[in-house]
Parts: structure tokens; C-alpha cells; sequence
């Protein structure tokens, strides 16, 4: 009999200290780092490949939230995903109450699988290893145990919390004796000479009612209160929304201080955690000095990605996203650049930028959570120029996808087709517009764009008047749900 395997992806998080590439709207998870797959995709497809004779894989559950709900479907279907559903958190309230969910989701039906929880921001350079990994802990929780992925340890790394084991079974999982703390640099290095302990992953596995039991046991309250949001969720397709006033009322708490750290110390539960290492390259990709550890290295020790020179530089990690960057004399550097920012920091106090991005946000500042590219569930629109009373854009509508029907209060717009073929309403009139044509929305203009082919449709826009902000809209139909 095949043991069932649900893939809980956990890509709700923020990535403030990859800032200015990661930004809020557009997270860390969803980044293409390296290759041509963003760290999302590549969790989706590591999980896919789990599947083995005993083990059957089924589509993902992602828990996330609202913003990125298309972010999600896209990326996932182009590597040809889909989910089994989408859990869309209202307001964040950490890991514990969204692993509940995606349990709760995972038992409708009467099924029990075993759910294999990992957060979407990490990277493995072993896949072999990995999967065998993986395999080892979806076996071990068949048999009711809660466990845990432990990372081998190969430095005295102080970012980390760890976990202690005892002596291996032969199964080759360990008992978990407790999780500690990240250390400091002496206690680290401990850690790392006496052997028996190993990097958090965040990564776990167990039955999906097992952990309802221990979350039940241990936190009766988060239980109570989840249980109460997922019992008046709605459905939209893939799409499941816990109550949202519900929702707001759980607690927040993460697993491993609500389950994970009880279990040792409270053996008389009879909820035991085992732990399978992993040695398989992994890294959580933290900061911009893990991004530069990953990376491939030059012979002075620097990486770089996108268009960049280095020169007489050393451990200096150079990311350019859309222009040249040139690098003379740096050391321990990290230089990040985008289209609108550009980050240059000591590459030892790239945990630090997190507090740049909290300045954005004091300041409210849009580059803490947009970039100049907007993705939107139709494509994204780009605000290549500005000035008084106008505004330039460039706008790309994916095929067969469509804006809302809509009208401006405040501004005037001149639609210029680039490439593929526009589909254009403008008050009762319907056009076809294709390369090099153009036309023109007065300002109170009912009006709509659809790309009706199955090439990707490009335009510019100029936008002019005396007020150009994204909220001067008034959507009167809309594929997406946005329409007032």
C-alpha cells in the first residue's frame, strides 16, 4: 500500500533582508536567483520528485496570502504545476496556525496523508540526496512519529537555531533530546566539534492528524481558534479563505515553539520528534551573504550575476539586474542593483538590511514594497518615465488575459501597440490594434484592453493629467475579482 504525500509549501514570507530585490509584493520566494527557476519553483519541483514506489506525490498545498495568489499559479504552471489548493492567510500569523491549515485542508475528504512542510525560500545542490532524505522521514512518520530534517553542520554558524540528538536508529533517524537557540560564535563552534547537533531546516513531516493532535495538546488555544477560521472559509477554485475576523483572532506562534521544543521536554505527551540529517548543500538563503555562498566563485573568491565587471576585488558578491555594475577595489561587498535602487553593504552586515527596508516603511516609501515593475494577474506594467502631469508606461498583457473595464477621473491615456495585438474598448466602440497602431482614452473614458492572441501583447502608455495615482480607477468588470 503507498504511503499518500501531500507537499505543503509555506511561501508567505517577506524577504525584507534580500531587499532591493526582494521586495513585498514580489518576495524572496518567488525570485530567480540562479538558473532560470525562482526558489518557489524549484521547492515545488524538489517535492514533485519524491515520488517512489511506496510513495505517492500529490499537487501541492500552498499556504500564502492574498497579494501573491496569481504570483503563485503562474510560477507554478510555468513548470507545469498546479495546486491542490491555496490557502490565502488574511493577515500573517506565523507558522504554527498555517501549518494547522494546511492540515485541515488535507484531512477534508476523510483522507490522513503525511504532509511534508518546507518553507519556498531555500536552495539544495544535491537532489539525490535530498530525495533520499526526505524519502527516510516520510517512512519514519508512516509510523506516527513527528520528523524533522536536520542540516549537517559545516561551519560554527551563528544564524542557525539547532537541534541535539541522540545515538541514530537503524533507520538512520536520530531522537530529538531538545532545540536550542542560535548561539554565539564560541557556543557554535562547540556545537560543531561535538557532533550531535544540527542546523534547523524548518523543513518537517508527519501525518496531517498528528500534528493537529500535538498542536491540540500543546496549544489548545491556536487549535481552537484555527479550527474556528477554517470552519467558515470560502472556496473560489484553488482559492481557500479562512474567516477573516477568524483568522485575526489566532494566536501567533511559530511550530517550533508551539510543538517542536514541548515534545523533549514533555516525554509523557507520547508526541516524539525524530530528526533525519541532510547533507545535501542546503542553505535558506537569509541574506545577501548566503545568496554570495551559494553562488559560483571566480579565483579571488567574488560572484556575480547579470551584467558585471570586477576588478582587483575579493569575496565581493555583484548583482546587476538591469545595467551595467563595475566593481574596482572592493573586499567583503555586496553590491545589489535594480532598476530603482541599489544596495552596497559589508557583506558581514548583510543581515542589517532589514532595518533599511523598516526606514522605507517609516518613510513610506514605495521601493520597500514594489518594484518599478508591477506584476499584475493579466502581466505587469513597468513606469519607465515621469514627470509633471505625464507619466510613461510600459505594458505587457499576457495571451488571452484581459485589464478590467474601467474608467480614470483625473487622466487622459495614448495606447501605442509594440508588439502582438491589442483588443481595445473605448467607450461603445471595439478595435483591433496591431503593431505600430495606436489610439487614444479621454480622461472619464469607460474603456478596456484584452490581448486576444497567443503571443504576449506590449504597449506604451502615456498617461497625462493632473492626478496619476493607481487609485484613480473605478473597475466596473473584472477577471480577478477586484471590481467594486
Amino acid at each position: 500500500m503507498k504511503l499518500n504525500l501531500l507537499p505543503v509549501i509555506m511561501a508567505g514570507g517577506s524577504g525584507t533582508r534580500l531587499w532591493p530585490l526582494s521586495r513585498a509584493l514580489y518576495p524572496k520566494q518567488f525570485l530567480v536567483l540562479e538558473g532560470n527557476q525562482s526558489l518557489f519553483q524549484q521547492a515545488h519541483l524538489r517535492l514533485q520528485a519524491l515520488v517512489a514506489d511506496d510513495i505517492e506525490v500529490a499537487s501541492p498545498c500552498v499556504v500564502g496570502n492574498e497579494e501573491h495568489r496569481f504570483l503563485v499559479l503562474d510560477q507554478l504552471r510555468e513548470v507545469k504545476g498546479e495546486p491542490s489548493s491555496l490557502l490565502l492567510e488574511p493577515v500573517g500569523r506565523n507558522t504554527a496556525p498555517a501549518v494547522a491549515l494546511a492540515a485541515l485542508q488535507a484531512m477534508v475528504g476523510d483522507s490522513d496523508p503525511i504532509l511534508v512542510v518546507t518553507p519556498a525560500d531555500q536552495t539544495v545542490v544535491n537532489q539525490a540526496a535530498y530525495t533520499a532524505a526526505l524519502q527516510a522521514a516520510v517512512r519514519c512518520a508512516a509510523e506516527g512519529d513527528i520528523v524533522i530534517l536536520g542540516i549537517t553542520p559545516d561551519r560554527p554558524e551563528t544564524g542557525f537555531g539547532y537541534i541535539r540528538v541522540g545515538d541514530a536508529a537503524a533507520d538512520g533517524a536520530r531522537g530529538v533530546e531538545a532545540f536550542v537557540e542560535k548561539p554565539d560564535l564560541a557556543t557554535a563552534q562547540r556545537y560543531l566539534d561535538e557532533g550531535c547537533y544540527y542546523w534547523n531546516s524548518g523543513m518537517f513531516v508527519m501525518r496531517a492528524s498528528r500534528w493537529l493532535a500535538a498542536l491540540g495538546h500543546f496549544r489548545p488555544d491556536i487549535a481552537k481558534a484555527t479550527q474556528q477560521a477554517f470552519d467558515v472559509r470560502t472556496t473560489d477554485a484553488s482559492f481557500v479563505r479562512p474567516g477573516k475576523a477568524e483568522f485575526a483572532a489566532v494566536p501567533s506562534e511559530s511550530v517550533d515553539y508551539a510543538v517542536m521544543e514541548q515534545c523533549p521536554t514533555h516525554p509523557e505527551s507520547g508526541f516524539k520528534v525524530r530528526m533525519v540529517p541532510l547533507d545535501a548543500g542546503w542553505s535558506d538563503l537569509g541574506a545577501w551573504d548566503a545568496v554570495w555562498q551559494v553562488l559560483p566563485h571566480d579565483e579571488n573568491g567574488n560572484a556575480q550575476q547579470g551584467d558585471a565587471l570586477i576588478q582587483d576585488s575579493h569575496n565581493t558578491l555583484v548583482h546587476a539586474n538591469s545595467r551595467l555594475v563595475a566593481a574596482v577595489g572592493l573586499d567583503n561587498v555586496v553590491v545589489v542593483e535594480t532598476p530603482d535602487a541599489v544596495l552596497v553593504a559589508d557583506r558581514s552586515r548583510s543581515q542589517d538590511v532589514k532595518k533599511i527596508v523598516s526606514k522605507l516603511s517609516e518613510h513610506e516609501r514605495t521601493e520597500g514594497s514594489l518594484h518599478r515593475r508591477v506584476h499584475r494577474p493579466w502581466g505587469w506594467y513597468d513606469s519607465i518615465d515621469a514627470g509633471a502631469r505625464f507619466q510613461v508606461k510600459r505594458i505587457m498583457v499576457k495571451p488571452k488575459a484581459s485589464l478590467s473595464l474601467q474608467m480614470h477621473h483625473h487622466r487622459a491615456e495614448h495606447w501605442i501597440v509594440v508588439s502582438g495585438t491589442a483588443e481595445v474598448t473605448v467607450g461603445d466602440k471595439v478595435v483591433l490594434l496591431s503593431e505600430n497602431q495606436s489610439t487614444y482614452i479621454p480622461l472619464g473614458t469607460v474603456h478596456r484592453l484584452i490581448n486576444p492572441g497567443t503571443i504576449p501583447l506590449e504597449i506604451i502608455e502615456v498617461q497625462s493629467g493632473s492626478y496619476l495615482g493607481e487609485d484613480d480607477i473605478v473597475r466596473f468588470q473584472d477577471n480577478y475579482g477586484r471590481s467594486a
